[in-house]
């Protein structure tokens, strides 16, 4: 609590994770509903392919790429002097097609179940017929009657309100002070209802779950409690296993999969890391990411207090340019359900993901927003001498296990930042480190096509 309190970086390990097939027992979640999730997504996929011809490539389906980042493994380990164990990938949920996010997995989703629920109910919506219906005039009269409401900090809000404004739904977005303005910006041109606040995520949720809450034809998105949410970043996980297959990567207890997910209230990555227990079991390791300013989740599970202590209570202000990770408070219902499987968290400067932004650009060409990088960090820390290096011992991986694991960073955002404000953070991160590639040719290998969307 005092390297919180003083905002050092800090690294923790699970004491309390128990092996996986026991914390499955006892969790109120199970395997069939991340199925039936999934069935529910590749039910809207027609949908999708008619009004998102971006997901045409893809059969309707919303999946990010997954690839190997070896330029940016070799740069950690020559800046660091650590040798990465394994080898490194990265998971672009930067590149989720419609929001650009990893929101676009739960937010959309709940979207979609409450859409699907409305239509069966109101008999607009038969078992075995086409979700091409959901574009029609009949199915945006009839959702136009309904609302939908959530608090964000940016880029749940985008998911949310992108996904409900072309259903047709009424949609309300209570943003955060520290929600970047082009979002709001881009939120407003979709024709959703922005609603700004001075005050931090924990206030913008509460005041749009108490709005909520008196209107009977709407429908609040819980980030903090939503099981719905949850259950849709969970099938990020089916999708996983299979790219990883694809790409001849084993998972077992000879080859390790080491995951490292960025982390606001908790709900995208224990989400993830819920699915990926139940596919990997305890071959897959999880580690959340978040700022110093806004260790929430750290806090909460290190001191055992989940969400009854906030980041405020030790006068620590949750100001941070990682907008999407700027939380004070974690998800209790996360908190509760992550405590078996969780394998650590740990926290970093803005001025280390800042860093990061600009060398993984410039040894990879792909540009991501800062709280993107939060993932970034943790395969160092598990490196010989790094805050989590004693964790494959305490985890019986052995040494040999280790050299074939697979390190995989999950990108969480970075796609539809406007160019300008892009352009703003590579700058100020290639100002803290020798990059390869001057700046201004660096500059022009942005590809500026995909930060010049929506406004």
């Amino acid at each position: 609590m005092d390297r919180i309190a003083a905002l050092e970086e800090t690294a923790w390990i699970n004491p309390g994770r128990i092996p996986c097939s026991q914390a499955i027992a006892q969790c109120p979640l199970t395997l069939a509903d991340v199925r039936d999730a999934s069935d529910r997504l590749e039910r809207f996929a027609p949908y999708f392919r008619k009004v998102f011809p971006e997901t045409i490539p893809t059969g309707g389906i919303l999946e990010s790429p997954l690839r190997p980042i070896p330029k940016m493994e070799q740069s950690l380990e020559a800046e660091s002097g650590k040798k990465i164990p394994g080898k490194l990938w990265i998971k672009l949920d930067s590149h989720l097609p419609i929001s650009g996010s990893i929101k676009a997995r739960g937010g959309i989703y709940e979207v979609l179940y409450t859409a699907e629920q409305i239509a069966l109910k109101e008999g607009l919506l038969k078992p075995g017929d086409s979700y091409e219906k959901f574009d029609s005039p009949e199915m945006r009269e009839l959702l136009s009657n309904y609302s939908i409401a959530v608090g964000s900090t940016g880029n749940l809000g985008l998911s949310i309100g992108i996904m409900s404004a072309k259903l047709g739904f009424r949609v309300t977005v209570h943003m955060s002070a520290d929600a970047r303005q082009w979002k709001k910006d881009m939120l407003r041109s979709k024709g959703v209802t922005v609603v700004e606040y001075e005050s931090d995520y924990s206030i913008a949720v509460a005041e749009g779950r108490r709005q909520a809450q008196s209107n009977p034809y709407c429908h609040f998105v819980d980030d903090e409690n939503s099981k719905t949410l949850f259950l849709g970043y969970a099938v990020a996980a089916l999708r996983l296993k299979k790219q990883l297959e694809e790409a001849n990567i084993p998972v077992d207890d000879r080859h390790p999969l080491f995951v490292y997910l960025p982390c606001g209230v908790g709900g995208g990555p224990g989400g993830v890391s819920f699915g990926l227990k139940l596919v990997f079991g305890d071959n897959a390791h999880c580690f959340f990411a978040e700022p110093t300013h806004s260790s929430c989740m750290l806090l909460g599970m290190a001191t055992g207090l989940n969400n009854a202590i906030s980041v405020q209570d030790l006068q620590v202000d949750n100001l941070t340019i990682a907008d999407g990770l700027a939380v004070g408070r974690a998800s209790g219902f996360v908190g509760k359900v992550m405590a078996p499987f969780m394998s650590g968290c740990y926290s970093l400067e803005d001025r280390r993901m800042y860093h990061m932004l600009a060398q993984l650009a410039d040894c990879e060409d792909i540009f991501l927003e800062p709280s993107a990088l939060a993932g970034m960090y943790g395969p160092l820390l598990l490196a010989q001498g790094g805050g989590l290096s004693s964790y494959p011992a305490q985890a019986g991986i052995s040494p040999e296990a280790m050299a074939h694991s697979t390190q995989l960073v999950w990108a969480t955002g970075g796609s539809m930042v406007l160019y300008p404000e892009a352009m703003a953070h590579l700058k100020k991160g290639s100002t803290v480190i020798w990059l390869q590639t001057p700046f201004s040719q660096l500059e022009k290998r942005m590809p500026a096509d995909l930060y010049d969307r929506g406004i």
